[in-house]
């Protein structure tokens, strides 16, 4: 498994773990971007779907600090930029 394989598995793992996630899907997107600032310093860039039943209820601003609160100690180190789309199991289930 190289490195960006084990990188996206630990991010995948700590938002399954932190938010008792149903579904997680984390795509490396970091060869799109090589060249920047934050490629050079190491950090990757992700695009994360997570479908978690602790996102009732709550605004897209809560579950994007919910993500970000779970991977605090990866974020601006391995992961230098991540856009996510955050899903209760019931917008999942309807497909939105």
């Amino acid at each position: 498994m190289s490195d960006a394989d084990e990188r996206r598995a630990r991010i995948e793992a700590e938002l399954r773990e932190q938010l008792a996630a149903i579904h997680v899907e984390v795509i490396d997107e970091s060869h799109l971007h090589a060249g920047h600032a934050g490629a050079r310093g190491g950090g990757g860039h992700f695009r994360a779907v997570v479908v978690s039943k602790q996102f009732d209820g709550k605004s897209p601003v809560e579950r994007q600090r919910m993500i970000y609160k779970a991977l605090e100690n990866a974020m601006g180190s391995e992961i230098h930029a991540l856009s996510m789309k955050t899903l209760t199991p019931a917008e999942w289930t309807s497909g939105q």
